[in-house]
């Protein structure tokens, strides 16, 4: 980890219109409230908190799918992306992994057909999973390789920036524990920073650096993994840690 940034975030209000129609008057309904924090280049930074209290609006906020109200996000990579918490339903199940892995590079237009196949290949290979992978569709694959595959979509654009929401907690315990090694060798080999969203905080003490605590939309604590899971200075953390 260096003291270069990958990502700042102040002052950040954001939330949703609620009612109108024919007859109401629209409402704003803020979800998150002068939300702020960095993320430096190769932190990992959880982001812990009860359902409910703004953890995926801010996942979307970073990435452009929900407008902020005020406050101001910036980013210092290009081309973040996102890990979902759902490897089945984030994968076109219509397509083939090869595709599924290719279509990015198709789109983004600047590689030919053989330097997208060895990317596909090379990313494939990242995320230890077979060759014999690139035939299958996202069915005939286990919960884990599915992961496996959208953790290598997320990285096929190579950013150096990842929104990780609930990326294990559809798996069983054997499948999470190598997900989190794999991201954790990811996060060393390729300086990746990742914003690591769980409501499972024993997960976050295993691949975190720093931890922000979520409640009602506001950041109520923070602070290094080991520091903050030791002496907790909220009575809001101190009952998040009693629930594990």
């Amino acid at each position: 980890m260096t003291d270069e940034l990958a990502l700042s975030v102040r002052h950040l209000t954001c939330g949703y219109r609620a009612g109108g129609g024919l007859w109401g008057k629209a409402v704003r309904q803020e979800v998150l409230r002068d939300v702020t924090f960095d993320i430096g280049q190769g932190e990992i930074l959880g982001l812990v908190g009860e359902s409910g209290t703004g953890k995926s609006t801010l996942a979307k906020a970073i990435l452009g799918m929900v407008k902020p109200h005020s406050g101001e996000i910036i980013h210092y990579t290009r081309r973040p992306q996102m890990i979902f918490q759902d490897p089945y339903s984030s994968l076109n199940p219509a397509y083939t992994v090869a595709w599924i892995l290719e279509e990015p590079l198709r789109i983004f237009g600047k590689y030919d057909g053989p330097e997208r196949k060895r990317r596909v290949r090379d990313i494939l290979d990242r995320v230890e999973l077979p060759e014999e992978t690139l035939d299958a569709k996202p069915a005939e694959l286990s919960g884990g390789q599915r992961q496996r595959v959208s953790i290598a979509a997320a990285l096929i654009q190579r950013p150096k920036f990842l929104v990780a929401d609930e990326p294990v907690s559809a798996l069983d315990v054997t499948i999470q524990a190598q997900i989190l090694q794999l991201l954790k060798r990811l996060n060393q080999e390729l300086g990746l920073s990742y914003l690591f969203i769980s409501h499972d905080l024993n997960v976050v003490y295993q691949l975190c650096h720093r931890v922000l605590v979520m409640k009602s939309g506001r950041i109520v604590e923070q602070g290094p993994v080991e520091e903050l899971f030791a002496h907790p200075q909220q009575d809001y953390t101190r009952q998040l840690l009693a629930a594990e």
